[in-house]
């Protein structure tokens, strides 16, 4: 019963340590992408309507994307982080993706 219990224990901190990892990147990756929007692109925050973070399933840096919706913009372009710099991996309109 105790050696289960353990068990259980270990076996939830991993997941909660997995899981605030996956978190931590991502918010990393969201906070890259609108520094970079407003600083290198000059778009205002107030501009930016959504910035949704997710996990691409593509390999590499490719895997930690932010999705970016802009006020009075039809397009959703889709940004990563690799090596510091922010790049523009995709933009989709009247759902086509258009792959940079």
């Amino acid at each position: 019963m105790k050696k289960t219990g353990i068990a259980i224990l270990i076996l939830v901190l991993l997941s909660a340590t997995g899981f605030g990892f996956m978190k931590a990147v991502q918010a990393s990756v969201e906070k890259s992408v609108i520094e970079y929007l407003v600083t290198e692109k000059n778009i205002s925050e107030d501009q930016i309507l959504v910035s949704e973070p997710f996990i691409a399933n593509l390999p590499g840096d490719k895997n930690w994307m932010v999705g970016i919706e802009l006020k009075d913009d039809e397009k959703i372009y889709y940004y990563y982080r690799s090596n510091g710099k922010v790049i523009l991996e995709s933009y989709t309109e009247d759902g086509v993706e258009y792959v940079q």
